[in-house]
């Protein structure tokens, strides 16, 4: 049996407090404490982790106050790479979390596509960093390549994929810099749409692979050129032309190989990004998920922090039915499992905070820490819903939590989660 232990209480009676360990700036400098080697304080690096969630410029500040870790190389603050073996081994638990966050998003994505080219890791990442930044970030991670890797990125692309069907493509991707405005032209839209049809229907008709299809010179010219918002009208036009999604038909006509997905996957990236991501989380929590799907968790969570994880967590619901963060406290466990969740971004009920912590958690923590928690100290902080554990230890953390917060005026209950 599970349980599942709550604080309710309301915001607009949270005590005022003055110790300067609990200042909006302390907590951040004492979680970072393992730079010198002297641990890590985990709760309140995920603290810092929901309170900087979409204010880069405060991990800016933070890359700046770290000269050693950090040098300037023009735009970007590089990552040392004695740095982030240091960053990993100290935050072990969080999975590489910590090393993917502190890092400028340009030096992320640049070391991501990277990975793809030259560590054989999926060549989905590669897509999603060609088309599902902006193009100003885009630009930017091609010349962090260049200041990393002394090549461009183009030219790795076009190098270690030519045995690739679908090489030019992602060439084509990596080299756009897209007209980001909203004028669309729907004549071009239409007959762009039937163009995209009369390939796909030529690939079937043939009893080709889709490699046809990703060879295409009019269907890599059009993934590859026109803005997003343009190609959101053109998948809608061929919906109503084919009564399908293009997705579904590449791969209805598909035999399930590495074109297929990658089409897939450029077609979803383009033009429903927040529906392809949830589909990558929930590709990363079923269970016997191999290490690359696994590894997929942390970098969605850290890349799209900070941009459409709303949107994210919507199309999760409305795809699997069941909430993004409810999924995540299922399987993720211990403080990598707090970290994802002050990623993803999980909000307070209006007028109303609530904390839900696993009674095991509360095991871990020091009377401080859960004082500094209750009194709103770190209001962000989205601890979860409980696991599994024994009656032994949920009457002692139950009793741990009451000691701790004796001295507060909140209520506390505990509920039944399940049989």
């Amino acid at each position: 049996m599970s349980y599942i232990l709550a604080l309710h209480y309301r915001t607009q009676h949270l005590p005022v407090l003055h110790d300067a360990d609990v200042t909006q700036q302390q907590p951040f400098e004492r979680s970072l404490s393992c730079l010198g080697g002297l641990g890590v304080d985990e709760p309140t690096m995920v603290s810092a982790l929901a309170r900087w969630r979409k204010q880069p410029e405060k991990r800016s500040g933070f890359r700046k106050g770290f000269p050693g870790f950090f040098k300037s190389h023009g735009d970007i603050d590089r990552c040392e790479e004695e740095y982030m073996l240091h960053l990993a081994a100290e935050f072990a638990r969080f999975k590489n979390l910590m090393v993917m966050w502190a890092m400028h998003p340009w030096e992320r994505d640049a070391r991501l596509a990277h990975h793809v080219l030259h560590q054989h890791h999926p060549p989905a990442i590669l897509v999603e960093v060609a088309s599902t930044r902006s193009a100003d970030e885009l630009l930017g991670a091609r010349r962090a390549y260049h200041q990393l890797f002394h090549h461009s990125l183009e030219e790795d692309v076009a190098y270690r994929a030519k045995d690739k069907p679908y090489c030019n493509l992602l060439v084509g991707l990596v080299s756009a810099y897209r007209y980001e405005g909203p004028r669309v032209n729907e004549e071009v839209a239409r007959e762009e749409a039937k163009a995209l049809g009369a390939a796909v229907k030529s690939a079937a008709a043939g009893g080709k692979k889709l490699a046809a299809v990703a060879e295409n010179g009019e269907v890599v010219r059009i993934l590859t050129t026109r803005s997003k918002p343009h190609l959101v009208e053109t998948f809608k036009y061929y919906k109503e032309m084919h009564g399908r999604r293009i997705e579904e038909d590449l791969v209805g006509h598909g035999h399930g190989e590495e074109e297929e997905t990658t089409l897939v996957e450029t077609v979803l990236c383009l033009a429903a990004p927040a529906r392809y991501f949830s589909k990558v989380i929930e590709s990363a929590l079923r269970d016997g998920a191999d290490h690359h799907a696994k590894e997929a968790l942390t970098r969605v969570a850290v890349t799209r922090s900070d941009h459409d994880m709303d949107e994210i967590r919507a199309a999760y619901q409305e795809q699997f039915g069941v909430k993004l963060e409810d999924a995540i406290a299922a399987k993720a466990h211990g403080h990598y499992r707090d970290a994802l969740l002050s990623l993803v971004g999980a909000h307070h009920q209006q007028g109303q905070s609530v904390f839900v912590v696993t009674l095991e958690s509360y095991l871990t923590l020091d009377d401080r820490s859960i004082y500094v928690l209750c009194c709103g100290a770190l209001p962000s902080y989205q601890p979860v819903k409980a696991r599994q554990i024994s009656k032994e230890r949920n009457v002692h953390g139950e009793n741990l939590l009451r000691r701790a917060t004796s001295s507060l005026n909140f209520s506390r209950w505990i509920g039944r989660a399940g049989g």
